[in-house]
């Protein structure tokens, strides 16, 4: 049984304090891309370079089909953050690079709308995320990483407890540029609910 148990939506959505989460579908296209472009700008410094065809529909079915598969194989995990109360999408949280056995851990990625920033969506959808992970699901570990400037990232994730356990040089190509990245780490005992 992978990570996120023979998935085929069991668990989902995974819910927490006014938002929730679930994979993607096919009819989240609008939402996703009308989003996506709008915060184009602002998610551009901490990401990397988007594809030309990045928000057609054609490669949004394909985003869609590629989750679903890693899932399946227990590679990764991606959700979409909707507001509880009126279903509206707000962002995005992956967690990637699934390691079993003795490590049994993950890697914590996310995105969200610039409309939505500094709301406190992401911080609540974090901790939702990672409480599932460790109580259901039986990770002993979920690492994060952020550039270095990016201070409402580091503030995120020790607010739900992560701790920042070193420096990575060149250690994911943000925006065109290999760029240094902060590393966090959060084990089960350090989770803290969001304030």
């Amino acid at each position: 049984m992978g990570l996120f148990g023979i998935l085929g939506r069991r668990g989902m959505p995974i819910h927490g304090d006014g938002i929730y989460l679930r994979p993607a579908e096919l009819r989240d296209y609008a939402q996703w891309s009308q989003l996506r472009e709008q915060s184009r700008a602002f998610l551009t410094p901490w990401e990397p370079v988007w594809p030309s065809d990045d928000l057609t529909q054609q490669s949004f079915r394909y985003r869609v089909k590629r989750h679903t598969e890693e899932m399946a194989r227990d590679e990764a995990y991606s959700f979409l953050i909707f507001r509880q109360e009126d279903d509206l999408l707000v962002g995005g949280l992956s967690f990637g690079y699934v390691r079993r056995g003795v490590s049994q851990s993950a890697s914590l990625g996310y995105w969200m709308g610039a409309p939505y920033a500094g709301k406190g969506y992401m911080k609540r959808a974090v901790y939702a995320a990672c409480l599932y992970g460790f109580d259901k699901q039986g990770l002993n570990r979920i690492d994060a990483a952020c550039l270095p400037a990016n201070e409402p990232s580091k503030r995120l994730l020790e607010r739900v407890g992560f701790r920042h356990e070193g420096y990575a040089r060149a250690y994911l190509n943000i925006n065109g540029d290999w760029r240094d990245h902060l590393l966090f780490g959060l084990l089960s005992k350090d989770l803290t609910p969001p304030i």
